[in-house]
């Protein structure tokens, strides 16, 4: 049973902006500021420059082959062997349990603000919620997160208002004092930084794989993806030079929910506000993620690369529910094992891997099939090069860090 094509151009971008703003912004930008102290945005704006190469790539990509389960399809696409497919889709599910751990994770920090309560009462229901939502059906899932995502919009508004004066008239010296050309311990500080706020530009990516459930995926899905990546790049830098101006990067570093705490100290108010729409932007990443991992199973299911029952769809719902109970019970496990720098980490480098993985397929299909159907969104060779050397020099960089 085919699944049914109802996301719209708008509903897509927002489904992918709510995946791309959640506990990135809004729980590791403390974490940012503690390795890359008062340059931040300069590790914020050098993880913009690094996935954008990859958004034109998973844009033409996805354009060639609008299909569940992207990224294993791409790579069979382009080298026709199905071991390589299934180890990079059992990857991309893997990061999507990740990431929706790190995320659930992050929301204890905010529901602290409110009760003190132990991790483990926390994420039980949190995860129960979002594994029924994620059954519930395809558009209700992705309206919920939509109206999550306007919700979360609005909450890094308020900071960028709140610290605005900091906007007005930034203090060029400061950055100036802090960088030093030849100094590679700040350097260091950047590119670490940079490291961790790639994993809050991640998300992108995960929209090819409910492609299958939009309406004209050839032409809707690059444009969302971009879409929803440059709205994101904006505000994040507006959000990370508000950040670092107003509070000191190892105070935010320190803190478990660091947007709250900046609009306490900005506005005089209670933290209460930022907290509860930290709290509902972590939900949407984490629903998104468990939406996003489940048609992966499904995807490799269909491929009959998985076992049958993850590729059945309910009647009623017409959603993956075997999938969709696999993926929630393993973001509960990790959730409740791994402390949350951890899987932040382990996300992002399985992303870079995979990142570079989809480069190199692209270059290939490229090479295959030069000349696709009218309907297709090409780009220039150059990209995917670009984007394999940047993206492995970063997985280097970690290994060599």
């Amino acid at each position: 049973m085919p699944l049914k094509r109802s996301l719209t151009l708008p509903l897509l971008t927002l489904y992918g902006l709510g995946n791309i703003l959640g506990a990135g912004i809004y729980v590791l930008i403390g974490k940012v500021a503690g390795v890359a102290g008062l340059l931040t945005p300069l590790s914020f704006l050098f993880a913009s420059l690094l996935v954008i190469t990859t958004a034109f790539t998973y844009s033409e990509l996805s354009s060639r082959y609008p299909v569940s389960a992207g990224e294993a399809v791409y790579l069979f696409k382009a080298f026709g062997k199905q071991q390589p497919s299934l180890i990079i889709g059992i990857m991309i599910a893997i990061t999507g349990v990740l990431s929706a751990a790190t995320i659930t994770v992050g929301f204890v920090g905010y529901l602290q603000i409110f009760i003190d309560v132990p991790n483990y009462l926390a994420i039980t229901p949190l995860l129960l919620i979002l594994g029924g939502l994620a059954t519930w059906g395809i558009r209700q899932s992705v309206q919920a997160a939509a109206l999550l995502t306007l919700i979360e919009i609005v909450g890094l508004l308020i900071i960028i208002w709140v610290g605005r004066d900091y906007l007005s008239y930034v203090d060029t010296s400061i950055y100036i004092d802090s960088f030093k050309f030849n100094d590679l311990s700040i350097w260091a500080g950047i590119f670490a930084g940079a490291f961790l706020a790639f994993y809050a530009f991640i998300g992108f990516e995960d929209m090819v794989n409910v492609a299958e459930e939009v309406i004209e995926p050839e032409k809707n899905m690059p444009k969302a993806i971009l879409l929803s990546l440059s709205i994101a790049t904006t505000l994040y830098v507006l959000v990370s030079l508000v950040a670092v101006n107003a509070v000191s990067p190892q105070t935010l570093a320190d803190h478990k929910a660091p947007l709250a705490l900046i609009y306490e100290q900005l506005s005089g108010f209670s933290p209460s506000l930022i907290a509860g729409i930290g709290m509902l932007a972590i939900i949407n990443g984490a629903l998104i993620q468990i939406i996003m991992a489940s048609r992966v199973l499904y995807g490799m299911s269909q491929q009959k690369w998985l076992p049958e029952i993850l590729g059945k769809i309910n009647n009623n719902t017409k959603t993956p529910i075997h999938a969709t109970i696999v993926i929630t019970l393993i973001v509960y496990i990790l959730a409740l094992w791994l402390p949350i720098m951890t899987l932040a980490e382990l996300t992002s480098l399985f992303i870079l891997i995979i990142f570079s993985l989809m480069h190199l397929a692209l270059l290939s299909i490229k090479k295959k099939y030069p000349n696709p159907n009218k309907n297709v969104r090409c780009y220039h060779f150059s990209i995917p090069l670009i984007g394999l050397v940047t993206n492995t020099g970063f997985v280097l960089f970690y290994f060599l860090s």
